[in-house]
């Protein structure tokens, strides 16, 4: 594990004191603040006041196309992703378009499988397609870089209409399109939408809103009368979270909107059965239960076995078979993390190779023969979390080739580090793209220590020592008196998440016990504010000394009616 720095995060006064001023609680105020909301409007989660359709481009076009389509009653295929956001993002697509007047048996869906097909709107995936006989291939997720994908399924007179929120293929060092009929991406050039944090579940909500507007036009109903896509937000807001984008102004209102929905119970039955299947409580929903409880559970799916039974369990709206969808893939997730921990375990002890200073590299990449394709990003994302370092993990695809998903720290797009590779380096990489945190790369096995070197090179160009040094963000002490059930519900209540993080405290406490529970977690009393709390480190098999400063978050426990806060603990500074 790297060395840890606990620093704290800078809430303007001036800007504290205009939101308490707009009836913002004094704790509140303090933490939004510090994640740079500047005014209370901001933290209207009202519908009203989402960024308009009309400004993301291609959405106009998109929606007059499949206006279009609903009127001839043409078939339409989705070609979703294999995981939870393209799930989502599908089942927003078919349940949409529904809604808005589609013929449900005109409405069919392909997904990838992951060590078959690979990523994206392949040709073999548009000739899975084609078997279902469609005018119109519609991508969620997926199809911005699928060139030869695009292409292939216009030269048999199939339409394409692409929406993606990934980043477009370069060639030559210039941005380069598919030719599809239509693309709504708020990453793609000349596109003025306000916020290019849209998830691919947000895309297509968006593209339902446009051509809910078009339809309303030509006479389809009225604004009284239309139909209400709000019911579709749960899945939006699922998808949103686990597909761990930025969670900006709108992002929040699109993931505040769904949770409430499900708290006041109208969500769909697949949602219903997921939070059931994972212990979890739908009224009390938060966006952690996204992004830990119901995410993982479809992502499981698309790693291990079938994207379509999660995609299924989205569609359903019987109670019966989505618990039985949703117990198939409570099962799915067990054994992902089974194997995962087998994994990992084989992964670090590789690692410890590397490191024989202790020192680590300034990026890795592992390749086992026994790793399964399906987990290697997960394993990546331990590791970075492990050593602070951008980290690349492969697994044998069926075709023989190495499939690597990586991970990677603030400071270092990914993405732009693997055109650089293959810039530098021709031919190496079979495949490439992502973001600049997590992105995915195809090469020969022949070529893996060629790309190790390029990748180390190109990460100790532009990492520094302040960039590569682990921080853990916190947000000060919390007052004793906050220190309560309350004070948990009111943050639960809340929407955090990717860059607009949960709350993280920091207080130095005296150790007053410690002791080892499951063999590897590190239950404490300690003394806080003169009281004494309960506090847990998971995965933390170490003592303390006399006395520490704890970065911690709160957590309510229940236990025989009763309610007991304790401490999280992310990190320490163990007073010298």
């Amino acid at each position: 594990m790297s060395a840890l720095t606990i620093t704290r995060r800078e809430a303007p006064p001036r800007t504290v004191w205009a939101l308490e001023q707009a009836g913002v609680p004094t704790l509140l105020a303090r933490l939004f603040a510090a994640r740079g909301v500047k005014s209370a409007d901001e933290l209207d989660d009202g519908l009203a006041r989402l960024l308009p359709p009309a400004t993301l481009a291609g959405a106009a076009d998109a929606a007059k196309r499949l206006a279009d389509a609903i009127e001839r009653r043409e078939r339409i295929c989705i070609v979703a992703d294999y995981d939870c956001d393209g799930a989502t993002a599908c089942a927003v697509a078919i349940r949409g378009l529904a809604l808005l007047g589609m013929p449900r048996e005109a409405l069919a869906y392909v997904v990838p499988d992951r060590a078959v097909h690979g990523y994206g709107l392949t040709p073999a995936i548009v000739d899975l397609a084609a078997a279902q006989r469609p005018a119109l291939l519609l991508t969620v997720d997926n199809g911005i870089a699928s060139l030869e994908g695009v292409a292939h399924a216009r030269a048999q007179g199939i339409a394409v209409l692409v929406t993606d929120h990934h980043l477009p293929a370069q060639q030559d060092g210039r941005v380069v399109l598919p030719e599809a009929d239509v693309i709504v991406n708020p990453n793609q050039p000349g596109c003025g939408f306000a916020s290019k944090n849209l998830a691919g579940v947000g895309v297509m909500f968006y593209v339902l809103l446009a051509l809910r507007g078009e339809l309303r036009e030509r006479g389809a109903f009225s604004a009284e009368s239309q139909p209400r896509l709000d019911a579709l937000l749960d899945l939006v807001a699922l998808g949103t979270v686990a597909d761990v984008v930025r969670l900006d102004a709108n992002n929040r209102r699109l993931v505040a909107q769904g949770l409430r929905r499900i708290r006041a119970g109208r969500l769909h039955a697949g949602l219903a059965a997921l939070f059931a299947a994972a212990g979890r409580d739908a009224r009390r929903a938060s966006a952690f239960d996204f992004g830990f409880a119901l995410g993982p559970r479809i992502n499981a799916a698309g790693r291990l076995a079938d994207m379509t039974l999660g995609i299924e369990c989205l569609l359903t709206d019987d109670a019966a078979h989505a618990a039985e969808l949703a117990k198939t893939l409570d099962g799915i997730n067990r054994e992902r993390r089974e194997l995962e921990s087998g994994m990992r375990e084989q992964a670090e002890a590789m690692l410890e190779a590397l490191m024989p200073k202790g020192d680590a590299p300034a990026a890795l990449a592992i390749f086992d023969e026994g790793f399964h394709e399906g987990v290697v990003g997960i394993v990546a994302a331990r590791l970075k979390d492990r050593v602070h370092r951008p980290t690349f993990v492969f697994a044998r695809g069926q075709d023989g080739l190495l499939k690597g998903s990586g991970r990677s720290i603030p400071g270092f797009h990914l993405r732009d580090a693997l055109d650089l590779v293959s810039k530098r380096h021709p031919g190496l990489l079979r495949r490439f793209g992502g973001h600049a945190m997590a992105a995915g790369a195809t090469l020969a096995e022949a070529g893996l220590p060629t790309f190790a070197a390029a990748f180390e090179q190109v990460a100790r160009e532009s990492l520094d020592a302040a960039t590569l040094a682990r921080t853990l963000l916190t947000d000060g002490p919390l007052e004793p008196a906050q220190f309560d059930a309350a004070t948990v519900r009111a943050l639960d209540a809340q929407v955090w998440g990717q860059a607009f993080e949960p709350p993280v405290f920091c207080d130095e406490v005296e150790i007053v016990s410690q002791r080892l529970v499951g063999e590897r977690h590190l239950k404490l009393a300690v003394r806080h504010g003169g009281a004494l709390r309960d506090a847990i480190w998971f995965g933390r098999s170490e003592p303390l000394g006399a006395r520490a400063r704890l970065a911690y978050r709160l957590s309510v426990d229940e236990f025989n009616g009763r309610e007991r806060v304790q401490m999280v603990i992310e990190g320490c500074d163990e007073a010298r």
